[in-house]
């Protein structure tokens, strides 16, 4: 006997009526059986390539209020995708901190969530973190400095399984949401202050982003040195409080051979992490200092002159920098604001040549809603929609 949750009719050995069903839907294929007795089928699925979207918070807020009929026109497309089955929306870390400052943060997390369907990118700290470990070890071994891109770096599951009737969503938040929202206003005034040296300060694109590659690298290997002080000075607590950042370096000195000497462990981490093409090349590091140096070129050519309307434009930068520096690498296209579209899509980024994603915003929505339809077009073979009719019975589409 088996609990059904999709009855196709009656039956065949038992002659149960309307007792025979879908149990089911696991990854790659279906369990069917009976509600009575013992019989089991399993009906196997075609393999699913879906296309995986990242929706910026600019998306998700706009398509949360029901305002705007382009959003609610997209949001709807985007649905009926993701029960086709081709096409994949996973939410982030990123968005859960920005959607804590919401007043109605709950309701906007509980949207995001359902329009995810349960998928769910690696935590953000996660992913630099892996793909510094990797290149470290590519590094040590003297292989090539080219970073390879993996997908389970940046995806928690592998999106490319036929999707159960039911996913679990683990709730929490466990950020101090005053501490984020004020880290915030200090990052945007923060940036508003370096403006203005900026400008003053004669430098090329190479220049900036070189600078920023060791501002990062400095940045890994000062949190350590930092916690590590606090240990030392009796603080224990330190290795359970300190900053994300610090699990860097820590990790990096668990792949070290045991062969290197104690005291040269730390420097080998610095090394990778100031001098070497193995680190610039990881996706992450390459995205950031790459965005940030475009946008000093911009700040050069008298884009943000007017402080107040910088602080504007500015406000929530670098999590936009975050979402993309992590996430869009492992996505097959983008939907963020207007700004940073413009930013990424210029030459000193150029993020659709440089790891094949699709960038779209307000700027090319028609293209953004032309991208979304060709996916059905693509992927509704034959195979498919009998795989829709097995997996998922009466439901219309």
């Amino acid at each position: 006997m088996a609990l059904i949750f999709r009855v196709i009719g009656d039956c065949t050995k038992c002659g149960l009526k309307d007792g025979f069903g879908n149990i089911g839907v696991f990854g790659d294929h279906v369990l069917r059986g009976c509600g009575q007795c013992d019989y089991r089928e399993r009906i196997v699925l075609p393999a699913v390539r879906k296309k995986v979207l990242y929706l910026d918070q600019v998306f998700f807020s706009m398509a949360f209020r029901a305002e705007d009929p382009r959003f609610i026109e997209a949001s709807a497309l985007i649905a009926r995708l993701a029960s086709m089955q081709l096409l994949v929306v996973p939410y982030s870390s990123v968005h859960e901190d920005e959607t804590h400052q919401w007043k109605r943060y709950a309701e906007l997390l509980k949207f995001i969530k359902t329009v995810s369907r349960g998928h769910k990118f690696e935590r953000a700290y996660n992913v630099p973190r892996r793909q510094i470990v990797k290149a470290f070890r590519a590094w040590l071994a003297d292989s090539p400095a080219e970073y390879q891109l993996e997908v389970r770096e940046g995806l928690r599951d592998d999106v490319n399984r036929w999707e159960g009737y039911f996913f679990v969503d683990v709730g929490g938040y466990n950020k101090d949401v005053d501490l984020v929202r004020t880290l915030k206003a200090a990052s945007t005034s923060g940036l508003v202050d370096l403006l203005d040296h900026w400008v003053a300060t004669p430098s090329s694109f190479e220049q900036d982003f070189q600078a920023e590659y060791e501002a990062a690298g400095r940045g890994y290997m000062d949190a350590y040195m930092k916690m590590m002080a606090s240990v030392g000075a009796g603080n224990h607590d330190a290795f359970f409080n300190a900053p994300l950042i610090t699990k860097i370096v820590e990790s990096m000195l668990q792949v070290l051979p045991e062969t290197v000497p104690p005291d040269q462990r730390l420097r080998r981490c610095a090394e990778f992490l100031m001098r070497s093409a193995h680190f610039r090349e990881t996706p992450h590091a390459w995205l950031h200092a790459h965005m940030l140096a475009q946008l000093r070129t911009d700040v050069k050519d008298g884009q943000f002159a007017n402080r107040s309307r910088a602080t504007q434009k500015l406000s929530g930068f670098f999590m936009d920098v975050e979402h993309i520096a992590t996430y869009a690498p492992y996505v097959d296209a983008f939907f963020m604001d207007k700004a940073m579209a413009e930013l990424v899509s210029k030459p000193g980024v150029d993020l659709e040549q440089r790891y094949g994603v699709r960038v779209f915003s307000l700027t090319n929505w028609d293209e953004f809603l032309e991208w979304l339809r060709s996916i059905e077009s693509a992927g509704m073979t034959p195979e498919h929609q009998a795989g829709l009719e097995a997996a998922y019975p009466g439901q219309t589409f």
